[in-house]
């Protein structure tokens, strides 16, 4: 799914309306709201549905659905939360039998609305709604009311930075045109609900965020030839873990083995070395040829940052992730990823914490340009941005359980393998942050994070037996 800011989708709009009248628009909006407000009800006859209306094209929208419900049986209530309404559609909903009710009645029957339609605001209204709308959306929320939103829940910014403000929480949110942001990251998209989108014969340009979806990761993700040997498989020699961190070793190492690589060179501490082998005897712990490298992970106050720079200047892929952030110099390259978490990023960048969690698509963006490197950023969101492309790739989502210490150390040896493996470190980024997700998806709850991704070779094979069939 492809998601755009609300100036592209504004330009589209007006490029649109030089070959379609504006009207023709409304109504193929209205009748794609209509249908999917008609399915939430289960075609019941004699539903009561409350319209929130504001004056701009969302309450037209939602006026004009209105008409087309009233024809199908539908008992439609109005209320008209400002001073002005969209005046062609007011009249037809009147004409046909809509109902007006006020801000005391439309909280006071609350319990007899089968779906409220939110069409207040649209993409253009600033963040926030004002009383009696926020007290309402409130009621809805803490009622249960079903919320269908017209193309973005009112009071909700459409795009970063999401401000905290009253808002409505929908259960269906209908677009049109494409997705906005909004729908997409969060912590908005969990104020969307269900997104449903409407083509109404807008052409976009080139999307601001690409989120991957399932079947995409299944595809992307590398499958050994019939011929194929360890070193077509890939190498990964990995340079994780200190005295005071061993597990970050093993971590890594786990999350390289069980992603598949051909072998693993740990190329660590000799202290750390033991534990890696004892966990998994599969790994190599001596020097020789790699496909990639993974380097930071539980380094620690490591004095010999020099390390980075040497292992930067052979030219080999790499993962930089964790404490290896901090020795960065010097330019990078689209083949080294930088694995950061909000508070690592922001270091990076020279900013305040906050200023990443405000707008992560801003910042990732940014240290990608910065430092010319590929970037993940980790979080609830996992956007990864690159140099060379303006979109900035969104993993596919998993629940908030993998939030927890090691999933990073897992994450950046799941990333060495597909890197060696021969994927561009764009794509090994947003599969390999992906792929996480999706085991843990299938697998909630307090696994740790070395269990949970011995779950991904089942994943990977699910996929093949898929391919196949």
């Amino acid at each position: 799914m492809d998601g755009y800011r609300v100036a592209e989708v504004r330009a589209a709009e007006q490029a649109a309306f030089t070959t379609i009248d504006p009207d023709v628009l409304m109504q193929r909006a209205a009748a794609g709201l209509a249908a999917a407000i008609l399915r939430r009800l289960d075609g019941a006859y004699g539903a009561k549905v409350l319209l929130v209306v504001g004056s701009g094209n969302n309450g037209g929208d939602a006026l004009f659905a209105g008409l087309r419900l009233a024809a199908r049986g539908v008992q439609v209530h109005c209320w008209r939360t400002g001073t002005d309404v969209h005046a062609a559609g007011w009249a037809a909903l009147r004409a046909a039998g809509g109902r007006e009710v006020d801000a005391a009645a439309a909280i006071a029957r609350l319990a007899d609305w089968d779906v409220v339609v939110d069409g207040v605001a649209g993409i253009g209204s600033r963040p926030g709604l004002s009383e009696p709308v926020a007290d309402f959306a409130a009621a809805c929320q803490a009622s249960g009311t079903p919320v269908v939103a017209v193309d973005v829940p009112s009071g909700l910014a459409p795009e970063p930075p999401f401000a905290e403000a009253p808002h409505f929480v929908a259960d269906l949110t209908v677009t049109f045109g494409g997705y906005k942001l909004c729908h997409l990251l969060q912590p908005a998209a969990q104020a969307c609900g269900e997104i449903e989108l409407v083509d109404i014969g807008l052409e976009l340009g080139e999307a601001e965020v690409r989120c991957w979806e399932p079947d995409e990761v299944a595809a992307a993700w590398p499958t050994p030839s019939p011929t194929a040997d360890k070193y077509a498989r890939g190498v990964v020699g990995l340079d994780t873990g200190s005295p005071d961190y061993p597990g970050a070793a093993v971590l890594s190492a786990t999350g390289a083995t069980y992603a598949g690589a051909g072998m693993v060179r740990y190329l660590g501490p000799a202290t750390v070395g033991g534990r890696v082998l004892t966990a998994l005897p599969n790994v190599v712990a001596a020097p020789g040829r790699v496909q990639a490298l993974v380097i930071g992970s539980g380094w620690g106050e490591r004095k010999d940052g020099k390390v980075l720079t040497r292992a930067m200047a052979t030219g080999v892929p790499m993962v930089i992730d964790a404490d290896g952030l901090r020795h960065l110099a010097g330019p990078g390259r689209p083949d080294i990823l930088l694995t950061p978490h909000a508070g690592e990023l922001a270091f990076l960048l020279g900013v305040d914490r906050g200023a990443v969690t405000t707008d992560p698509l801003a910042a990732v963006r940014r240290a990608a340009e910065q430092t010319g490197c590929t970037v993940l950023l980790k979080g609830a969101t996992q956007y990864v941005a690159t140099p060379a492309e303006r979109t900035v790739q969104v993993a596919v989502p998993g629940p908030s359980w993998t939030a927890q210490a090691g999933s990073g150390d897992v994450l950046a040896g799941i990333c060495g393998a597909l890197l060696a493996a021969g994927l561009p470190a764009i794509t090994a980024a947003v599969v390999g942050a992906s792929a996480q997700a999706m085991i843990a998806a299938e697998h909630p709850g307090p696994v740790p994070p070395q269990e949970l991704v011995r779950w991904l070779p089942e994943l990977v094979a699910a996929w093949g037996t898929t391919q196949e069939t």
